[in-house]
């Protein structure tokens, strides 16, 4: 399966005429296969899960997730702020109940996010008169958190997001709490204890924009540094929140960073979505801080999608998995940033208000032509 044929440019464009575009649950094969099963040759698939998904709450989209992806990660529910509330509590009716599902299911189960300088519980980096804790008190804190949770999943949850996005657009470090308060050495120390809980989980690095060559180099040196001193980090996962225009970023950067990437360990394309939408003069990246004021003209489809643009949104993820295809003795999963477009955060990020269309199912939860193109691509006869 490896050498299948890849197509591109008019090919792809072919493609979509003769599907129109139109979602492959109107008229079902005979013989329908998952998109897990579509793509199991290459990678595992997988999908952000809300805490309504979780809870079983949304009927249509947890058949969705039982019967199209082999691969869940939970949105929010294990963030520190939602499983860690207070120092002496620990919240686990949400993450249980995503761990069950992922086991019940045999799925392959990722932990997110360990350590992630937003969404944090008040109480991380202060003491009970609102300073900042020391260093050591704050790499202890970090170690109860991650030795708790790391070990109650233990057997269970497959990989687990250590650190997410410490690495800015220029490669240098963020300064957040974590860094300001214990140092240049702290994404070091993060892994360092989360290797400690001796759970069988592989343990990553997580971060957007990795095609910026700056930033690229930046997470590349900071885990090669870590690696250096015998700390494990397993794998890199490239966050795909990208445009639905063919340079933001490019097929050649984002090749560039799986290749360079890959050099370290595995590769993962996480949190994978295509906002259609036009962006307010903000940095196109996935800055969870960004905001902007709703305005008709940032809005432009709410009734739909013309064709032209539906077209243009189909090569353009037809072209991010052949990419992904291409390099998949690096790529071990790609995961879509939730399960359809009408609970995507792209729908109130960076403006609330708005329609976006960037998952792989719609708002009537079916699934979108690009899934079923590229696997008749892959059946084509090599030339």
């Amino acid at each position: 399966m490896k050498n299948a044929t890849i197509i591109s440019g008019l090919g792809m464009t072919i493609l979509c005429i003769l599907f129109s575009c139109k979602d492959s649950h109107e008229n079902p094969p005979e013989t329908y296969l998952s998109a897990a099963e579509i793509f199991q040759d290459y990678f595992t698939l997988g999908a952000s899960l809300s805490v309504n998904q979780i809870q079983g709450t949304d009927s249509l989209a947890s058949n969705l997730i039982e019967t199209e992806f082999n691969s869940i990660v939970p949105e929010n529910c294990m963030k520190s702020e939602a499983i860690h509330p207070s120092e002496a509590e620990f919240f686990w009716e949400d993450a249980d109940a995503f761990v069950q599902l992922g086991m019940s299911q045999k799925k392959e189960i990722i932990g997110h996010a360990l350590f992630w300088h937003s969404q944090c519980p008040p109480w991380l980096f202060v003491d009970d008169k609102g300073n900042h804790v020391s260093r050591e008190v704050l790499l202890e804190r970090m170690k109860i958190h991650a030795h708790t949770i790391m070990k109650r999943y233990d057997g269970k949850v497959d990989g687990w997001d250590v650190v997410n996005e410490a690495v800015l657009d220029d490669g240098t470090m963020r300064k957040s709490p974590f860094y300001e308060i214990i140092g240049e050495d702290w994404v070091e120390q993060a892994f360092s204890i989360a290797q400690s809980a001796q759970t069988d989980a592989e343990l990553y690095y997580n971060d957007y924009s990795t095609a910026i060559p700056e930033k690229r180099e930046g997470i590349y040196n900071l885990v090669r540094q870590i690696q250096s001193k015998g700390i494990r980090v397993d794998g890199i996962g490239m966050q795909g929140h990208v445009n639905i225009n063919s340079d933001d970023p490019s097929i050649d950067n984002l090749e560039k960073t799986i290749q360079r990437f890959s050099e370290l360990g595995t590769v993962m394309i996480t949190e994978l979505d295509i906002t259609v939408l036009p962006w307010p003069d903000l940095s196109k990246a996935a800055e969870i801080s960004l905001n902007a004021e709703y305005k008709e003209e940032y809005n432009p489809y709410p009734d739909g999608l013309p064709e032209d643009v539906s077209l243009k949104l189909h090569n353009r993820y037809m072209e991010l998995l052949n990419l992904f295809i291409k390099h998949s003795e690096d790529i071990t999963r790609v995961t879509f940033w939730g399960v359809y477009d009408g609970q995507s955060w792209r729908n109130y990020w960076p403006i609330t208000g708005r329609t976006d269309y960037p998952l792989a199912f719609d708002r009537k939860y079916n699934r979108k032509a690009f899934i079923d193109s590229l696997h008749t691509s892959l059946n084509q006869p090599t030339i």
